[in-house]
């Protein structure tokens, strides 16, 4: 019988007191857990084994949180949940770590208690596909405009055949549009389709989320072509979609 998979997270912080802190009430709750102290060591375990949600501290020295952030997002650990955490609460730093690519925000001081339900909430969006998502379990490409979405390696294909990398949440909400192609989707649904409401993530990351993917896009914010804002109402995806079966 196959080995039931045991979720290993990856705790980035230069705070040991909050390292063994963190990574032994998560060991109590069923999960792996690595510690690193700071980027250099992030690098080694990311090289060395799987992880499947990294929790990265804002405030290190060296390289800070922001900086390992975007080159996660960069490399081939793009699709690795982040979660970061910072002793700032104010909205422009939750903001910045937002757009640097993370999938949630905790403020310190926090709760193991809270983090863990944290954890468990970014780790269920990861896997689960929003409501009625059906176009593309058996490895398909999805066309629309001048883009193709690869389900199967989670990035953006251009007229070129260039591939733009995606972020575990722009990936959710690129797949949301494209399976409403056409239809007005308020912020809540969007939230609700792409994040659920465990996290309480604020609602302006929809926002977050949109400006990224139209640069992703390359869609000019002012005048977009593809995700076009519909004033009170929420956002649409303004053009049709084709899906067809990826070449093996």
């Amino acid at each position: 019988m196959p080995t039931e998979h045991i979720d290993h997270i990856l705790i980035v912080d230069d705070d040991r007191e909050i390292r063994d802190l963190v990574s032994g009430y998560l060991k109590k709750n069923g999960l792996r857990v690595t510690v690193a102290a700071d980027g250099r060591q992030m690098r080694a375990f990311l090289d060395a084994d799987r992880v499947d949600l990294v929790v990265l501290d804002v405030m290190m020295p060296g390289d800070d949180g922001l900086v390992l952030c975007r080159e996660l997002r960069a490399g081939r650990h793009k699709a690795t949940p982040v979660l970061m955490l910072t002793a700032r609460s104010e909205e422009t730093d939750r903001i910045v770590g937002l757009e640097m690519g993370a999938d949630d925000y905790l403020v310190k001081p926090f709760s193991a208690r809270e983090l863990l339900a944290r954890i468990n909430a970014v780790l269920r969006r990861t896997r689960m596909l929003p409501p009625n998502m059906q176009i593309t379990e058996l490895g398909r490409l999805v066309s629309f405009g001048d883009w193709q979405l690869d389900t199967v390696a989670r990035h953006l294909i251009d007229r070129e055949g260039t591939a733009v990398a995606l972020s575990g949440a722009e990936y959710r909400l690129l797949r949301v549009f494209l399976d409403h192609p056409q239809r007005v989707l308020s912020r809540d649904q969007l939230l609700n389709l792409t994040q659920g409401r465990e996290a309480e993530i604020f609602d302006r990351s929809i926002d977050l989320l949109v400006s990224r993917l139209r640069q992703r896009l390359r869609d000019d914010a002012r005048e977009p072509a593809y995700i076009k804002t519909v004033r009170s109402e929420g956002y649409v995806l303004a053009l049709p979609v084709e899906i067809t079966q990826a070449r093996q």
